[in-house]
């Protein structure tokens, strides 16, 4: 049947009857309202590619104020810890080893001595690798922090014998656009977003057929002169409704706590928002008709869930992933979405950089709109 024989009536007391449904279910309530603030307020904080407060242990082995100096520079950047200072390197080792700190630095004896005499003295610094994410970022700090003190100390040794740091043949100056303090809550906030909008439209509407198929009540009202494209709008429009709620709480919240503002069009992260959320309520169409139960619709949902937030680039970037990996995570919609939501918030850009991500989310969420609306309607059938 067509949109033609559509009686609205009859569609709106369905979504009528869902809207009951959904304030009697404690649990839709809750995933409904609760479940985007605690995932943005976990996801938010949690998840971050920021490198701060490093447990730093020391091995002083000069005890000199040159040696001490250099301990403040660690200690003094946000990067590191001072968790203790030894009197072996066997103890750095345990305190690493006892993951009571992720890095050990080694003073030697001759550290101000050297210095003093413009040769060139040797740290040694030792990094926890279990966790490599950590360990290739403390390095870089390590060293970065070694080099400037290794400056500073050269330009003051170079003043007492009257002469000038020269300057180097190269200065490489570097301008970090859209996110110049480099904060992970700018990055993960916009993908936060399409996770929630995602997640919990997946999850609810799943649930919400299988519910009905379970207490038998699917069965009445195909019974009913309720045609099948009644019946499936009429029960989305609830799902529709509370997924723009929670995008655009997401969105206030996101600017509120995370101070991440939209730079681009509004309008236009709403119309792919709707897109979006149309393959979203689509995906969990297609888990209610393969799961029989809520639990197996749990199940299905996480399992289309969980590859979906690994590869679509929201917590590892792509550009990393196996070739035929990355190809994989091309076939979820939210991959697409990821890159246009951080496009339009972050970069504030359009539709002319954009229409690439949007024409592949617009003809993935025809596929699965297709096959979903043909298994379900076989289903009702």
């Amino acid at each position: 049947m067509g949109l033609s024989n559509m009686n609205l009536k009859r569609m709106f007391t369905i979504t009528k009857k869902e809207f009951i449904h959904i304030k009697r279910d404690k649990a839709s309530l809750a995933i409904a309202i609760m479940m985007p603030i605690m995932m943005l307020i976990l996801f938010g904080y949690a998840v971050t590619s920021d490198v701060k407060n490093v447990k730093l242990v020391v091995y002083d082995e000069d005890r000199t104020v040159e040696s001490r100096n250099l301990i403040e520079k660690y200690a003094n950047s946000n990067y590191f810890k001072l968790y203790n200072i030894v009197d072996s390197y066997d103890e750095i080792e345990k305190a690493i080893g006892a993951d009571e700190a992720k890095v050990g630095l080694i003073i030697p004896y001759d550290f101000a001595k050297s210095i003093r005499r413009g040769e060139t003295s040797q740290i040694q610094i030792l990094v926890d690798g279990s966790d490599p994410g950590i360990a290739r970022t403390a390095a870089a700090y390590s060293v970065m922090i070694a080099n400037n003190y290794s400056l500073k100390v050269k330009e003051v040794v170079l003043n007492k014998m009257g002469q000038k740091l020269g300057t180097t043949a190269i200065e490489a100056r570097t301008l970090v656009l859209y996110n110049p303090m480099l904060k992970s809550a700018l990055f993960n906030v916009p993908g936060i977003i399409g996770l929630i909008l995602q997640n919990i439209t997946v999850i609810l509407t799943a649930f919400a057929m299988v519910r009905e198929r379970e207490r038998g009540t699917i069965e009445q009202l195909i019974m009913t002169p309720v045609t099948s494209l009644e019946l499936i709008i009429g029960k989305l429009i609830p799902y529709v409704i509370i997924g723009f709620m929670d995008f655009m709480l997401v969105l206030i919240l996101g600017y509120l706590i995370f101070d991440v503002a939209v730079k681009g069009s509004l309008l236009l992260l709403i119309l792919f928002g709707t897109i979006f959320l149309i393959s979203a309520l689509a995906m969990g169409m297609l888990v209610s008709t393969i799961a029989k139960t809520q639990l197996q619709a749990m199940q299905a949902a996480f399992a289309l869930l969980l590859p979906s937030i690994l590869l679509s680039g929201f917590i590892f970037p792509r550009e990393s992933m196996p070739m035929i990996i990355y190809y994989i995570g091309n076939i979820f919609p939210i991959t697409y979405f990821l890159e246009i939501l951080r496009g339009i918030i972050l970069k504030g850009i359009g539709i002319d950089l954009l229409y690439k991500n949007m024409l592949y989310l617009l003809v993935l969420t025809g596929i699965i709109v297709y096959i979903t609306m043909h298994k379900f309607k076989k289903t009702l059938d």
